[in-house]
């Protein structure tokens, strides 16, 4: 037992002599890694998918290192991404309909690394990346045409149509990913470091719920008059009729849904329509990140 003891402390004085604690803070900007289907653009002639991954976009980190020895460390990040437009459905038939609607990740994240110096300068991070807050915002406008006798039943000119304008916001469960990193720090002085370093986050986000937080509904003329402002509202929103064009305030995503459920909700429009069945979505990245690092001294013999 005595042994045991010596022993260990012989290790926690070798690991003290050399430990030291870092802080460092960066910016950086990713671009997507997944290139997975979000969304189509719909033209008079062809249907194209959209391609690319919600953790695209610009992002900021602070970071705390805890190094063991010279040469291995553990690591503690937390992150805001700042999500680039991503096209879901854009659709442009003349006199028919004119869709517009991207969704951008605000999503809060954060790691927990292993990190190795392979020289005095290089180095490389592995570890786990979770997210823990945020969600995927999809802002959308629809522009609808009437057709001659809807727009003859409301008393409208031919050319009328209605422009609606929402906002939906999805959130997820709570993914477990992969960051890795590899990167090059230069030292200013004892305590200050430079460092770029190329990132790589692979994780995917399963849909939750979502909430359509603004809603508005215009008439407008051909002219571009708006005939009846906010037709519809968040506090009026379309009455559900059990077609593909009901609007819900609230939705959620389901592992499963019955036959017996969808077929109700085809055909009742007093069934539940607010289930739907869930998806992953990306939210893989490669980025490079520019920062500046503390390191404490006191601690490294």
């Amino acid at each position: 037992m005595k042994q045991l003891i010596t022993a260990v402390a012989a290790i926690l004085v070798s690991t003290a002599s050399f430990a030291q604690f870092q802080v460092s803070a960066s910016t950086g900007y990713a671009m997507s890694s997944a290139g997975m289907q979000l969304g189509t653009t719909t033209t008079t002639t062809s249907t194209e998918n959209n391609c690319g991954s919600y953790g695209e976009g610009s992002n900021v980190q602070i970071r705390g290192t805890y190094f063991l020895n010279e040469k291995f460390g553990l690591d503690l990040s937390v992150g805001y991404l700042h999500g680039a437009d991503q096209t879901i459905n854009k659709t442009s038939i003349p006199t028919v309909a004119e869709v517009n609607a991207v969704a951008r990740a605000r999503a809060f994240g954060a790691s927990a690394s292993m990190v190795y110096n392979f020289t005095e300068n290089f180095y490389g991070r592995i570890g786990a990346l979770l997210k823990i807050g945020g969600k995927t915002e999809a802002v959308i406008s629809n522009k609808s045409y009437f057709t001659d006798a809807q727009a003859s039943a409301q008393n409208l000119p031919s050319g009328s149509y209605s422009e609606t304008n929402y906002v939906e916001d999805y959130h997820g469960h709570f993914p477990l990913g992969f960051v890795g990193a590899l990167g090059y720090s230069f030292d200013l002085d004892e305590n200050f470091a430079l460092f770029v370093e190329a990132e790589y986050y692979g994780i995917s986000l399963k849909r939750k719920d979502s909430e359509i937080t603004e809603f508005n509904t215009d008439i407008v003329l051909p002219d571009g008059t708006v005939a009846v402002a906010g037709f519809y509202s968040l506090d009026n929103l379309p009455t559900p009729t059990g077609s593909a064009t009901d609007v819900y305030r609230t939705t959620t995503y389901v592992d499963e849904l019955s036959h017996a459920e969808a077929a109700a909700q085809a055909q009742a429009p007093d069934s539940d329509h607010t289930k739907k069945l869930s998806q992953k979505v990306p939210y893989s990245s490669f980025g490079l990140n520019f920062g500046v690092t503390y390191k404490f001294s006191g601690s490294k013999k």
